[in-house]
This record gives structure tokens, C-alpha cells and sequence, in this order.
């Protein structure tokens, strides 16, 4: 009997899709864990501009705290009361501000020259009209 077949028997088959999607998630937090660390956070900060260090320190933040809400599901711990979701909704506010901020700096941008310029093309005057007829030659008039 192999490792694997007395590992069967620890728990029961229905979960064992989801164990395994779960064994491939924690692989994957290591993988960007080993990437994150392989770099200094001062070398990491001086490339990025501030609104991307707040979103990396805002990321860094929250997936800390939310292994450890599943730290304390794991112990048996309801983390619904404890003061970790708190802390997961005050950085969830600040990503929100973040993404705020992100995307008013994305928001088209009114020119105001171009704009006045539109309207004032747009708009009818009659003083143009006079000009403007007074240059061409009238309609019916014989060439001589």
C-alpha cells in the first residue's frame, strides 16, 4: 500500500477535487511568494511611482490578512468574529481610494481650447452670414 492510497483514507472522496485545487492555489502563493522575495522591497520601491507603491503595499497587506483568516478557519476559529475582518474591510476601503484615484487619472481629460474652439465653429452668426455671401457671386447672375 503506497503513501498516497493511506492518505485516501485519511479524508473522505468527495473533497479530494477540492484539496487538490487548494494544494495547487498554496503552490502557486509560494511561486509569487519566492518571486516577491527574491527582490529587496527598497529596490522594488525606487521602480515603482507612489499610487503603485500603495497598490503593492495595499496587495501585500491584504493577502497576509487573508491567510490568516484561513489560518484561523483552519484552527476552528470563526474569523467572522474576529478583529481580522476589520482590518480586511479598512484596506478594502483603501483599495478603494486607489482605484479611485487610478481612474480619474484615466478619465478623459477636457480640453479646453479644442472645446471652445468646437462651439464657437457650431454656434450661428449672423454677421458670418452677410461676409460670407457678400464674397461669392450670386446665384442667377449672367457672366459677361
Amino acid at each position: 500500500m503506497s503513501e498516497d492510497d493511506s492518505n485516501m483514507e485519511d479524508y473522505p472522496t468527495e473533497i479530494h477535487d477540492y484539496l487538490a485545487a487548494f494544494e495547487k492555489s498554496l503552490g502557486s502563493v509560494d511561486e509569487m511568494l519566492k518571486t516577491m522575495m527574491s527582490v529587496s522591497r527598497s529596490e522594488l520601491l525606487q521602480k515603482l511611482d507612489p499610487l503603485e507603491q500603495a497598490k503593492l503595499d495595499l496587495v501585500s497587506v491584504y493577502t497576509l490578512n487573508s491567510m490568516f483568516w484561513v489560518y484561523l478557519a483552519t484552527q476552528g476559529i470563526n474569523p467572522k468574529e474576529h478583529p481580522v475582518k476589520q482590518e480586511l474591510e479598512r484596506i478594502r476601503t483603501y483599495m478603494n481610494k486607489v482605484k479611485e484615484i487610478t481612474d480619474k487619472k484615466k478619465a478623459a481629460k477636457l480640453d479646453k481650447g479644442a472645446a471652445s474652439r468646437f462651439v464657437k465653429n457650431a454656434l450661428w452668426e449672423p454677421n458670418a452670414e452677410k461676409a460670407h455671401s457678400s464674397k461669392t457671386p450670386a446665384k442667377g447672375k449672367k457672366r459677361q
